[in-house]
């Protein structure tokens, strides 16, 4: 997957974790994990055409972060 040009952000892995049970403030004997399952989260990345420093024009991967926080400007 692509990666923001500004800031860095590209995609990262973390788990989905699936619990059962009932909690033991609720009278249960605890919760435990049943199953755990890789899944990725990935960032909100947009192709907009940017303006850089020498004033030409290219299109490139930003993240959503970077255009609400001002740090590109658009062409």
């Amino acid at each position: 997957m692509a990666k923001c040009a500004i800031t860095g952000k590209r995609t990262i892995t973390g788990r989905r974790i699936v619990r059962k049970g009932l909690s033991k403030k609720k009278g249960g004997i605890g919760l435990h994990v049943t199953s755990s399952t890789k899944r990725t989260f990935k960032p909100n990345l947009q192709r907009i055409r940017v303006k850089d420093e020498n004033g030409t024009i290219k299109r490139v991967w930003v993240s959503a972060k970077a255009i609400r926080s001002g740090k590109v400007t658009k062409a």
